[in-house]
C-alpha cells in the first residue's frame, strides 16, 4: 500500500470513528435526558416522599424499624439504603435499626430450597417484622413475586408498607395504597434504580433533619476527601 493509499485509509478509519462517536453521544444525551424526566417526575411527588419521609422518622420515634427487600438490583439498594439508616447520612447521630432481607444468603437459599424463592422475602417479614414496622418493597417493575408476596404479609401483620416502583407499578401497586406507592416515570429498569436511590437518599434526609434536628453534614460526610476516607 502506497502513502497515498494509506492516507486515505487513515481517513477513512477517523472518519468512521468520528461517526461512531457522535452517535456514542447521542445516545448518551437520550439516556441522561430519560433519567431527567424521571427525576422531574420526582419533584411532582415530592409531597408524597416527604409523608412517608415523616411516617419512617414516626415509627422510628416510636421504636420501630426499617425493612428493606429486593431482587437484584433492587437487592443492592436495599442494603445501600438500609446501611444510610444504620450507619449515617450525613450527619453525626445514634443508630437507626434497618434490614435488608436479601443481605442473608444462608436465610435465603435456605428458604428457597425449602419453600421456593417466591417466600423468601415472606418468610421473613414473619420472622423481623412487628406491627408499627415499615417495609420498603423495592420491584422496578413492580411484579417480583416474593417482594409482592412479603408486601401483602407485611401488611397483613399491621405494618406500614411503602413501595418503589416503575411507572406501571405492576402488582405491588393492588397489594400498597396509592399513597404509598412511589412510580418512578420510567420502564427502564437502570433508570428505575437509579430514581430508587434518589428517593431513599432524600427519605434519609428527611428522616435525620425530623429526629435530629437542623444542621449541616456531619464531619462524615461531605468532607471525605480532606480526610482520606472513601466511602
Amino acid at each position: 500500500m502506497g502513502s497515498g493509499e494509506e492516507k486515505e485509509a487513515k481517513e477513512a478509519e477517523e472518519a468512521e470513528e468520528a461517526e461512531e462517536a457522535e452517535e456514542a453521544e447521542k445516545e448518551i444525551r437520550r439516556y441522561l435526558e430519560e433519567g431527567e424526566k424521571a427525576r422531574e417526575g420526582l419533584i411532582a411527588q415530592a409531597d408524597r416522599i416527604a409523608r412517608i419521609a415523616l411516617l419512617v422518622a414516626r415509627a422510628y420515634s416510636q421504636g420501630r424499624k426499617a425493612i428493606f427487600m429486593g431482587n437484584g438490583g433492587s437487592a443492592a439498594d436495599s442494603q445501600h439504603l438500609a446501611a444510610e439508616f444504620v450507619g449515617r447520612f450525613e450527619r453525626e447521630r445514634k443508630a437507626l435499626p434497618a434490614l435488608a432481607l436479601n443481605a442473608n444468603s444462608s436465610t435465603v437459599t435456605a428458604i428457597g430450597n425449602d419453600y421456593g424463592y417466591g417466600a423468601t422475602f415472606e418468610r421473613q417479614v414473619e420472622a423481623f417484622a412487628q406491627k408499627g414496622d415499615v417495609v420498603f418493597a423495592l420491584s422496578t417493575s413492580g411484579n417480583s413475586e416474593n417482594v409482592v408476596r412479603a408486601a401483602a404479609k407485611a401488611k397483613e401483620m399491621g405494618c406500614e408498607v411503602i413501595g418503589i416502583t416503575g411507572r406501571k407499578g405492576g402488582r405491588l401497586a393492588s397489594v400498597i395504597e396509592e399513597d404509598r406507592l412511589i412510580r418512578i416515570d420510567s420502564d427502564r429498569t437502570s433508570i428505575v434504580q437509579e430514581m430508587t436511590i434518589t428517593v431513599g437518599h432524600v427519605v434519609a434526609y428527611l428522616i435525620e433533619k425530623e429526629l435530629f434536628g437542623e444542621g449541616g453534614p456531619s464531619k462524615g460526610k461531605g468532607t471525605e476527601a480532606q480526610k482520606g476516607r472513601p466511602h
